[in-house]
């Protein structure tokens, strides 16, 4: 427990530490003033405009719905230059999933309901970043400094030492994190209550939104992990920084560019951001145009493939896990000094 606390210690006085909290707090701020400038409360002037601008859009969706069935009734003749669906299902607006609301028809009014899912993908991004390099760096520096060597021999059990920096660093993490969570959505619901609209808040909003923010949240941690994994294996910060950058520009972008010029098929599929993407979006979509052009038919080709959130966190588990087994392997039998 004297090891966990003095780790904690040496984390908060960190000054790199301090200067991410600083600019995570300075991104926020930013953030917040430019929404508060560009929103404002809706008069009712403008509620009551944007009402009949949903109502003609949802009395347009009704007549078109009930077009399509009098067409297929054989009582209207069959407009070649409007779209007909195979079933007229589609054009019911009973069965759509989402309607119109007032909310869209609103210039420059900040709404949580609308805004809230992109506003949180930033936090995310940030908060991955923030995991990363201060991971990186918590142990880089402690381990280029000797700290590491200095700390084991008050606590000579190499395995135990850095387990308590790894757990640590996890925890302080998710602490600002769920710290920042709630200041910063809190502040833009203000926001929304004070210069703009709460919007539709139903079940399935904030179903949506804890789904998202459990997946960031996790993806926070691996990112802190494979940091901390990374650095360890370099023994110095710009390891891990020279291991992402070298990831992005040899693979991300030289590789797929390769694999496009040799048609490689489904070269998404290699690409470790394709199994971020479909892990925080819970699925992702993606397309293969070579299926298509080496089809020999003459109907309709679709080229797409999904990619869903259990195959892409089979992968960053097994991502963070070999990295960190190797940093705890290799810092067993390492020497030091």
């Amino acid at each position: 427990m004297n090891l966990v606390r003095a780790e904690v210690e040496r984390l908060a006085a960190r000054r790199f530490v301090q200067l991410m909290v600083v600019l995570l707090a300075l991104a926020f701020t930013i953030t917040t003033a430019t929404t508060l400038v560009g929103s404002h409360q809706p008069s009712a002037s403008e509620v009551a405009e944007a009402e009949a601008q949903v109502a003609q859009v949802i009395r347009s969706m009704e007549a078109d719905h009930q077009r399509c069935l009098q067409v297929k009734a054989g009582e209207l003749p069959v407009d070649e230059n409007s779209y007909l669906p195979a079933d007229c299902s589609e054009l019911d607006p009973v069965l759509r999933d989402r309607l119109p609301v007032v909310a869209d028809y609103l210039s420059g009014v900040f709404v949580f309901g609308q805004q809230a899912g992109s506003l949180l993908y930033f936090l995310i991004a940030f908060l991955v970043l923030f995991g990363f390099l201060v991971g990186a760096s918590y142990i880089g520096a402690d381990l280029n400094s000797g700290g590491v060597v200095n700390l084991l021999l008050w606590r000579p059990r190499r395995l135990t030492v850095l387990g308590a920096k790894l757990g640590t660093l996890l925890g302080v993490v998710t602490l600002l994190s769920l710290v920042a969570t709630v200041v910063y959505l809190g502040t833009f619901w203000t926001i929304a209550q004070t210069a703009g609209l709460p919007g539709r808040l139903d079940g399935p909003f904030w179903q949506n939104l804890g789904a998202v923010y459990g997946r960031g949240m996790l993806l926070v941690l691996l990112a802190s992990t494979l940091g901390f994994g990374i650095a360890t294996l370099g023994r110095h910060t710009s390891a891990a920084l020279g291991a992402v950058a070298a990831y992005a520009v040899v693979w991300e972008l030289g590789a797929r560019l390769v694999f496009e010029i040799v048609d490689v098929a489904r070269p998404d599929q290699l690409m470790l951001s394709t199994y971020i993407g479909a892990w925080l979006n819970g699925r992702m979509e993606l397309y293969d145009d070579q299926v298509c052009r080496n089809s020999t038919g003459f109907g309709f080709c679709d080229g797409t493939y999904t990619i869903t959130w259990a195959p892409a966190l089979l992968v960053l588990l097994a991502l963070a896990g070999a990295v960190t087994a190797a940093a705890f392997a290799v810092f067993r039998r390492r020497d030091l000094i």
